[in-house]
């Protein structure tokens, strides 16, 4: 993994605001992937998500296991220069609040990857406590 870039920037044509992922911490290409999100507190959505309150969406916590699987398809050469999209959500969970300070520590894992998709499964945990996990499916599309 020495020579792969940790930069998810490098692998994701996603850019801010809807980058989320600040450093990948592992990456296996085509088998899986480990990221770190840290919320400071202004990102865009707490503003409305709640204000006296704020809390990480679910939707975009599973968006940012996506991201992280989208890395360990993206570092195979077989997939370069693809798109991962989503096909799908499965068995989605959420345990715990994601607030801002929170580093959420995301990982994920393919069980199957084909020409033309494939499925993962990961998680989202802050300080060692799960926050959401799920199974993703995901189609492979060609990028313009």
């Amino acid at each position: 993994m020495s020579d792969l870039s940790l930069d998810p920037r490098d692998w994701l044509p996603h850019r801010p605001p809807f980058l989320l992922l600040d450093v990948m911490t592992r990456i296996e290409p085509g088998v899986a992937a480990s990221g770190r999100w840290t919320l400071r507190g202004d990102e865009w959505f707490f503003a409305g998500h709640f204000p006296q309150m704020p809390v990480t969406p679910g939707v975009l916590l599973l968006e940012s296991i996506a991201q992280c699987g989208a890395v360990a398809v993206l570092a195979d050469p077989r997939y370069a220069g693809r798109l991962p999209l989503f096909g799908g959500i499965e068995r989605a969970r959420f345990r715990r609040r994601v607030v801002p300070g929170d580093t959420v520590e995301l990982e994920c894992t393919m069980s199957r990857l084909s020409a033309g998709g494939g499925r993962g499964a990961g998680r989202a945990t802050v300080e060692g406590a799960l926050a959401a996990e799920c199974e993703l499916l995901f189609v492979l599309a060609e990028r313009p």
